[in-house]
């Protein structure tokens, strides 16, 4: 018999920053990395023979908590990827909700019906799954393998080990991140001893995938974006210009929105997706600015003004506005995200510190002087 921990990767920037990442790669998050310590600390004691992965960096860097330990290999397996979602990669839940609300209940159902242009079905995932847990098994008669995967594929296979019929995958809840399936393979049987575990991570784990991902949290949690117009919008864009400023510096004194303006506008001018306005639903909730030129020479991206609206602050929505300029840039091929901000504004430093932002200098700007921060968000294990 050979023994599968079959692994759910860490919390990852699609999981945070609430987009579709399928095929489209992206890193772990702090707290992923955080839930990779966890899971290295719940194997410590379990030999392993072997450990595979799929092929993109979130499964692979999760792996990393059980192959390097050991000193083991890594087996990278494309076929343990998550569902190709075509069209629909790295778009945010929250436009997929807006634009295709239908066809996503039916993707958050795994409904076998489902497909958009370029990606597979839930039908092709459970039937590669499937092989590949075999065709794993049977290259290990006997031993203990450890396997990273993604959310959706491992629901696809254990719909298949669990006696499922395709019309009935949507019943297996979502596994949190790092969550484990056992599985013991002897011949061509497949048991699942257990599933969906992830005690490993204390009292407090984060919220389950399955609520995190339904429908009504999407409502929620999940934001869409839209060029902001300029000067058609110029007083939505001031609005928020002199709210940041206040929050930024508790007085409104030096602010200069007609030089903010002409900068934005400036952005817009060069593309239209420079300047966006967040929108949660239909209400608008934040701006983001990006500036493609500044700063291109060194491979940085620069965001000159990231705003969050009042009543939607403290609520775990900003990220997605960062989390929107860093997928941008890094598919420009920027390595680095770099802004500005007030040195006395502590909310916001604690906000980018939090998301793996630095203090790396100074510049002028605001009453006198804005700080440098800088987040690395270049690909690598």
């Amino acid at each position: 018999m050979t023994t599968i921990y079959l692994i759910r990767h860490g919390q990852a920037e699609g999981n945070l920053y609430r987009r579709c990442h399928s095929w489209h790669n992206g890193l772990l998050t702090l707290k992923g990395r955080e839930q990779v310590k966890a899971l290295e600390k719940r194997f410590e004691g379990v030999s392993f023979d072997a450990v595979y992965s799929s092929d993109l960096y979130r499964a692979m860097s999760t792996a990393g908590a059980i192959y390097r330990p050991r000193g083991l290999t890594l087996r990278v397996d494309p076929s343990l990827r998550e569902i190709g979602a075509g069209v629909w990669e790295d778009v945010p839940w929250g436009q997929l909700l807006h634009d295709s609300r239908d066809s996503l209940t039916d993707f958050l159902a795994c409904r076998p019906s489902w497909r958009v242009e370029g990606s597979e079905t839930f039908s092709d995932v459970r039937r590669r799954m499937d092989r590949a847990i075999r065709r794993i098994a049977a290259a290990h008669p006997g031993q203990t393998v450890a396997v990273t995967s993604h959310g959706c594929a491992i629901k696809c296979g254990l719909s298949v080990w669990l006696g499922l019929g395709e019309a009935d995958m949507g019943q297996i809840p979502l596994a949190n991140n790092t969550g484990v399936a056992k599985l013991e393979v002897d011949g061509g049987r497949v048991n699942v001893a257990y599933y969906n575990d992830d005690s490993h991570l204390g009292s407090s784990p984060l919220p389950k995938a399955s609520s995190a991902y339904g429908i009504p949290g999407m409502e929620r949690n999940a934001l869409r974006f839209r060029p902001l117009p300029l000067p058609q919008e110029r007083e939505t864009y001031l609005t928020a210009r002199r709210d940041g400023w206040l929050a930024s510096h508790g007085a409104i004194n030096g602010f200069d929105g007609e030089r903010f303006l002409a900068a934005a506008e400036k952005n817009s001018a060069l593309n239209e997706a420079c300047v966006l306005l967040a929108l949660l639903g239909d209400t608008p909730m934040g701006v983001l600015q990006m500036d493609w030129e500044q700063d291109a020479e060194d491979q940085a991206g620069r965001v000159p003004f990231l705003y969050v609206a009042p009543e939607f602050r403290s609520k775990g929505l900003g990220v997605q506005l960062l989390g929107h300029a860093v997928c941008t840039y890094r598919a420009m091929g920027r390595q680095v995200l770099r802004l500005r901000c007030a040195p006395e504004n502590e909310r916001a430093k604690k906000f980018y510190r939090s998301h793996g932002f630095r203090k790396v200098g100074e510049e002028p700007g605001g009453a006198g002087h804005l700080d440098t921060m800088e987040k690395y968000i270049g690909l690598e294990l």
